[in-house]
């Protein structure tokens, strides 16, 4: 297991863990207490050990080495991985929202007697607060560190929860002074904020397994670095290539055409060691192919800014 891997195992079995916790706790209180917005924000938790132990099996099967049927990896996992833990807010966020609505007409239509919220609510509320807020700035810390999309995607919920923690309180208070339909209205805001998430997560990671554009810097370094080889006349073509964390690059140069095969091979592996090294935390693998240099190469073709004759493959 890579240090990638074993941090990436440690910020998830620490949600899990946490959540659990937080499930039991704040589904036996918003019970006991007559707190529709605890009782959700429990029914948020238990939903959060479900699909962080989904999570747990994604990233144990994203480890897996290379294949014959998958030879780039496992590692498109992570971003599914992301659009289940999405898919999983969205959904609770749905619930939450519909429960919440229904909540406040009961009470506002008199058809349903509120309730004064125990103390315990607001004390487990705060805990939350407090739990939630650790876990967030811990997961957001590793998120540049193992550039994960799921511990991104993990971290959007934390501050979901640290809404919902908020919400909690914000009812709890009101519910006390009389104002019984403000804490399911709390969870019907902190539900809208639930399900905008939700919706982010699945497009972001769609996006990733959709191979989109890496940023223009990334590219305009990558043919900068293969220009400065000695012997390298221009690029010809550049196929970028995501998968998971990492790129793999297919890369045509032009060399002079005068010059043997083993020179232009010599060319090729000295563009491949040098974008490796100077990327090695981003790139996989690299792939150099050389043509003979023609005069219809223009200038502008060696220019790093210049797209002429780029075609990024996505």
């Amino acid at each position: 297991m890579t240090d990638r891997d074993n941090l990436t195992r440690v910020t998830v079995n620490l949600g899990l863990f946490s959540n659990i916790l937080l499930s039991i706790l704040k589904t036996c209180v918003g019970i006991l207490g007559h707190s529709s917005a605890l009782l959700a924000d429990g029914i948020n938790s238990t939903s959060d050990v479900v699909y962080y132990i989904a999570v747990k099996i994604f990233m144990q099967q994203a480890q897996k080495p290379a294949d014959i049927e998958h030879p780039y990896g496992h590692r498109q996992l992570e971003s599914i991985s992301a659009i289940v833990v999405g898919a999983f807010i969205l959904t609770t966020g749905i619930a939450i929202f519909w429960e919440s609505v229904n909540k406040v007409y009961d009470l506002l239509s008199k058809t349903e007697i509120g309730h004064t919220l125990s103390i315990w609510t607001l004390v487990i509320a705060i805990f939350t607060f407090g739990l939630k807020i650790f876990l967030y700035t811990y997961t957001r810390k590793n998120i540049p560190k193992t550039k994960n999309p799921t511990l991104k995607a993990l971290a959007n919920d934390h501050l979901n929860d640290i809404m919902a923690a908020v919400a909690v309180v914000v009812g709890v208070l009101f519910g006390r002074l009389g104002y019984y339909w403000m804490d399911p209205a709390a969870g019907a805001v902190v539900a809208i904020y639930i399900i905008k998430t939700g919706v982010e997560i699945i497009m972001e990671s769609s996006r990733e397994l959709m191979d989109y554009f890496p940023d223009e810097d990334f590219v305009r370094e990558l043919r900068t670095e293969a220009l400065a080889v000695e012997g390298v006349r221009s690029i010809e073509d550049l196929g970028i290539h995501r998968f998971g964390p990492y790129f793999t690059v297919n890369m045509t140069i032009t060399v002079d055409g005068d010059i043997s095969v083993d020179k232009g091979n010599v060319i090729s592996d000295s563009v491949e060691k040098r974008l490796l090294d100077k990327f090695s935390t981003g790139l996989r693998q690299v792939h150099i192919h050389f043509h003979p240099y023609s005069e219809k190469h223009s200038k502008s073709d060696l220019e790093p800014d210049s797209k002429t004759n780029i075609g990024v493959s996505l």
